[in-house]
């Protein structure tokens, strides 16, 4: 089982004739995801050749969904266009946006995501890795033979750390890991994988990556306490960050004591997730928890 993205899922790339959609295609490709077309309006009618798979370019997403069948969209734009890009998505009834583009203008931002929510489509981003089901699809650009199918949900605003929690645990392995980005808007929330997590049959542990600024690791605790079952275990980047400095993402703003590293930990740990003070740590933490998790599972089925 997965959440969101499958080896049934069939995948346009908006912008795939571009270098950084071309390159990521290839990846995703590669990584078994079922590419069945690009969107190039001024390039339709084409196909390209990626090794062994001529793959079409439609003139639009519409174009693309009536021809496959495709029900997720990857975002490879300029920011200029991303917005226009995502409600084209939107309005040919995409089920899945998945924006890796950043420095999209938060306006735009918050236009789209509320448009492309209006018209039933998940979007996951903007300026985030993507999300990868490993074994069965790869839908952006988070690198795919660093892990393998297993039994933990990751979900995290952070690329990096996304990646290296995944090599971490790589002996465990992942049922999938969702990249959901660091701007202050986003389609997707820690508090929506959680949710799916929670209800995916396969998923028995959950990883939640968080950063300084904003509340929501705050409001994701909150949801821990009142909805989920599976052991959770966090991580928060930005422990070390100056008082009073704008770090990193755009949505890594601290104000006071309001968004502090600090502050996220003692929700998260006040409602039973184990936080981590590095990465390392923190998958330690899910050795510990699945180990746990196991033996008391073995004394009941005694």
């Amino acid at each position: 089982m997965a959440i969101y993205l499958t080896k049934e899922s069939k995948v346009l790339v908006q912008g795939m004739t571009g270098g950084e959609g071309m390159k990521h295609t290839r990846r995703m490709l590669a990584a078994g995801t079922d590419i069945v077309g690009g969107v190039n309006p001024r390039k339709a009618g084409r196909t390209v050749d990626f090794d062994d798979r001529a793959v079409p370019v439609f003139g639009s997403v519409a174009d693309g969904m009536r021809s496959t069948g495709a029900d997720v969209s990857v975002v490879f734009v300029p920011p200029a266009f991303a917005k226009a890009a995502v409600i084209e998505a939107a309005d040919a009834g995409i089920g899945l946006a998945v924006v890796i583009t950043e420095g999209i203008p938060v306006h735009d931002s918050v236009a789209f995501t509320a448009y492309a929510a209006s018209k039933g489509t998940r979007v996951i981003g903007p300026n985030c890795p993507g999300l990868i089901t490993p074994g069965q699809a790869n839908a952006g650009i988070i690198p795919a033979d660093i892990t393998k199918p297993g039994r933990i949900g990751l979900v995290s605003k952070s690329g990096t750390l996304t990646y290296q929690l995944m090599y971490e645990l790589r002996d465990i392995g992942f049922s999938t890991c969702v990249g959901i980005g660091g701007d202050p808007v986003v389609g997707t929330s820690h508090i929506d994988c959680l949710a799916a997590f929670q209800d995916d049959p396969d998923t028995e542990l959950v990883v939640l990556i968080g950063e300084i600024g904003g509340d929501a690791e705050e409001r994701a605790a909150a949801y821990i306490r009142d909805h989920v079952t599976k052991p959770v275990v966090g991580y928060i980047a930005g422990f070390t960050a100056p008082e009073g400095k704008t770090m990193g993402h755009a949505g890594a703003i601290v104000s006071g004591s309001s968004g502090t590293a600090a502050a996220k930990k003692a929700a998260l740990e006040a409602v039973g997730v184990a936080v981590g003070s590095t990465p390392t740590e923190t998958a330690r933490l899910v050795l510990d928890r699945l180990g746990a998790q196991a033996a008391a599972s073995d004394v009941t089925h005694r």
